[in-house]
């Protein structure tokens, strides 16, 4: 009996869905939208201040894959921790696959510290004020990277910062920016 209490106890604060668990995954996940800050970076120095752009992208494989392998090699860096996304193949691009980021395409790293360029998968394409729904706040699909915790917003200055289910953030696209979340 008292190694089944201590198998729940250890369930609910330390399996995959408790908040422990998540916050861990959260931190993780700003460090991945860390890395691929540098790479944006790195490509913007190269392509005239621009980010990866591709005419009629619907999802934010496309632009993002434009990035591998010239500007990272690093593929698990575009799936989160906290998601239940398969990895990808290292140095290869992934268009054809699936990643976890959302991504305001036809921004700039000039925008302002207060733009954001990448996300958690958001529960849809729209700009937010705060107190929106920004990510899943049940846990169910779409937005669900970290279950019903929220999630991180990489910003054009390189700064991440998290965000409840309701968006704590004015998150605005202007008409020159196209929010692409990942394939469903």
């Amino acid at each position: 009996m008292v190694v089944a209490i201590i198998l729940v106890l250890y369930v609910m604060l330390l399996g995959p869905s408790s908040k422990s668990s998540q916050i861990r995954r959260i931190a993780s996940c700003g460090n991945n939208l860390k890395n691929i800050h540098v790479a944006l970076t790195t490509y913007s120095l190269t392509s005239k201040g621009g980010l990866p752009l591709v005419a009629g992208a619907k999802t934010s494989e496309a632009p993002l894959s434009e990035l591998i392998p010239r500007y990272t090699t690093g593929s698990q860096y575009f799936i989160c921790p906290g998601g239940q996304d398969s990895a990808l193949p290292d140095a290869q691009p992934f268009a054809d696959r699936k990643i976890s980021y959302a991504y305001y395409m036809g921004r700039s790293l000039k925008d302002g510290a207060g733009e954001p360029v990448l996300s958690d998968r958001q529960v849809n394409t729209t700009p937010k004020l705060p107190g929106q729904p920004l990510f899943s706040a049940d846990g169910a699909r779409p937005g669900n990277n970290h279950n019903k915790f929220g999630g991180n917003i990489l910003f054009c200055d390189g700064a991440v910062q998290w965000s409840p289910a309701s968006s704590a953030f004015t998150l605005t696209n202007p008409p020159d920016v196209l929010l692409l979340n990942p394939k469903p």
